[in-house]
């Protein structure tokens, strides 16, 4: 596992709304960069899955209109509509599940 200290840190758009993720954790190659992010809006502390942020706009980098991440619960639900028997389908389930852990479940949950 390698954590990375952000700095300056860097805004990102997520399911909670904008905020600045100030760690990058990345457990391998078998699984999804993690983004500790605190919400601008509520002072929270959560940390996503990769698919689940987005860069904030910055016209200066010509990203002036970036994707939003899928809303809390929709990337969820989607996963378990789909093949639930598959390895893939277990392993994205797990990630959602971890994509809303908070900062202290995100140094446990490995």
């Amino acid at each position: 596992m390698s954590m990375l200290q952000l700095d300056p840190p860097i805004p990102m758009t997520t399911p909670k709304g904008e905020g600045f993720a100030h760690i990058l954790l990345d457990y391998g190659p078998e699984s999804d960069l993690y983004w500790t992010v605190l919400i601008t809006q509520t002072g929270e502390i959560w940390t996503y899955a990769n698919r689940h942020v987005r860069a904030t706009k910055n016209i200066t980098l010509g990203r002036t209109d970036p994707d939003r991440p899928p809303a809390d619960d929709s990337a969820r639900h989607a996963v378990s509509r789909g093949s639930a028997g598959s390895a893939v389908a277990r392993e994205r389930a797990r990630d959602d599940t971890e994509c809303g852990a908070s900062r202290e479940a995100a140094w446990t949950h490995r």
